[in-house]
């Protein structure tokens, strides 16, 4: 029997790992080196609110995730319609986003010239192959485009700089669509139509697909898989080191030492490449390169009368040009039942990130005061908050800058040389849930299908 083992026990690890012991062809070990699974998916149950620490949700226009929690015998909880509804912070108020082309002319969210200006993007030319996201903003909607509409998306992604991310890494789609299509604007009416005669008629400001989680919170998915892994699951053992002896690799841990067939690194990439060091140092040079900048996460929990604003919606981002010092804040309980006690409200911001790293790392007073100051005007708050969590990441989000994609073609190129090891994880090729479940799925089936071809096995 083929001994698989993965390092790494976040949702891309724990997907693999299940989706490999499915088969009796494989004897499957799961290492993480924290005494609880799941990585960045972390809910924290606390003073009858329900707080995300990471992710809160996934979007249901992914087939694989719904067909995962089917399997593993999970119900997903879809939000209500008030996810729907989503607000820039511009010019000192919330902005709703156009949830049409005639409510967006009708907007304040850009300027007359800022709206005239998209109309250029019909005949823009096609770009390089890629290029940074401002680049490609820039070049196709427009300067306004970019630092009102599209930072922010950027921030709330990725809590990430658009003028460093890689367009074609962080948002494949939309780039296919210019070079599919040659206009971003008439490839959005083609789709709007599909869209709106699907849904009966409906369409909206927010992605295609419904913010979807779990009644308990999104690390409801992570620990069913725990479970199911069973005692193939190993806790609180960290990994020092790999090295290659013959057709096997064998792992140098806190534990001892382990020796696998496979070997799926699902750890972060800065975290594999401390693994890989001795290896292959220039697998290794690559993964420490991709950077991980610091975000806070800061819960307030109120009584309801104690904010002004009605909260009838997902919640706001905010533009870096606007000077303030947060990314911005999602109302959990507006869009979730069970995340806030009955007769109060949960608000959850994210404050740091690649373009004011250092707001992450504030002592506690300062972070909630900076977070408080901030809200009291945009949401009328009257008094402080009842309960406050700060969650810190002092490395949080991988982020795909600028040549993101020839790093991974380096890698898959020095990969060759190593049958049997293999990356996973958001680091690579997507940061959300839905891919990190799909991407696992992949891994897992190019690991059985190398060791079956590689063992004569049909």
């Amino acid at each position: 029997m083929k001994k698989i083992i993965v390092v790494g026990g976040g949702l891309s690890g724990l997907t693999v790992a299940y989706a490999l012991m499915k088969s009796s062809q494989f004897e499957v070990t799961l290492l993480e080196s924290e005494t609880r699974p799941g990585g960045k998916i972390w809910t924290d149950h606390t003073d009858g609110f329900l707080c995300e620490k990471g992710a809160n949700g996934f979007l249901d226009n992914k087939p694989k995730t719904l067909e995962f929690c089917r399997e593993l015998g999970i119900e997903p909880l879809r939000s209500n319609s008030n996810a729907k509804k989503r607000y820039i912070f511009s010019g000192g108020k919330l902005n709703a986003l156009p949830e049409s082309p005639g409510s967006f002319i009708k907007s304040d969210i850009l300027s007359w010239s800022g709206k005239l200006r998209l109309l250029y993007e019909l005949i823009a030319p096609k770009g390089p192959d890629d290029e940074t996201v401002a680049d490609f903003i820039t070049r196709r909607l427009g300067r306004e485009a970019l630092e009102k509409l599209i930072d922010p998306m950027v921030s709330g992604v990725f809590a990430g700089d658009p003028y460093n991310m890689s367009i074609k890494s962080c948002f494949p789609r939309i780039k296919e669509l210019e070079q599919v299509y040659g206009s971003l604007i008439r490839a959005m009416i083609k789709l709007k139509r599909e869209r709106k005669r699907d849904n009966g008629g409906k369409v909206s400001a927010a992605p295609a697909g419904n913010l979807t989680s779990f009644y308990n919170g999104a690390q409801t998915i992570t620990d069913t898989i725990a479970n199911k892994l069973g005692e193939r699951l190993k806790l609180g053992v960290s990994v020092h080191g790999i090295e290659k002896i013959g057709n096997l690799y064998r792992l140098h841990t806190s534990n001892g030492v382990f020796e696998a067939d496979a070997v799926v690194l699902a750890s972060p990439a800065i975290v594999s490449s401390e693994i890989l060091r001795d290896l292959d140092s220039s697998i290794s040079k690559i993964l420490s390169g991709i950077p991980y900048p610091p975000l806070a996460v800061v819960c307030f929990g109120y009584k309801r009368e104690k904010v002004g604003h009605l909260l009838n919606g997902f919640g706001f981002l905010i533009p870096h040009k606007e000077g303030r010092r947060i990314l911005g804040t999602l109302w959990d309980s507006s869009i979730f039942p069970n995340r806030a006690p009955e007769g109060y409200v949960l608000l959850r911001t994210m404050i740091g990130g690649a373009q004011s790293p250092e707001l992450a790392m504030l002592d506690d007073n300062k972070i909630v005061n900076a977070v408080f100051d901030e809200l009291k005007p945009i949401l009328s708050m009257k008094t402080e908050p009842d309960m406050v969590r700060i969650y810190r990441w002092d490395k949080a989000i991988p982020q795909y800058v600028f040549g993101h994609g020839n790093k991974l073609k380096s890698i898959d190129e020095r990969l060759k040389s190593f049958p049997g090891l293999y990356l996973a994880g958001n680091s690579y090729r997507g940061v959300g849930m839905n891919d990190c479940i799909e991407n696992g799925f992949k891994v897992a089936d190019n690991v059985m299908k190398d060791l079956t071809t590689a063992s004569g096995i049909s």
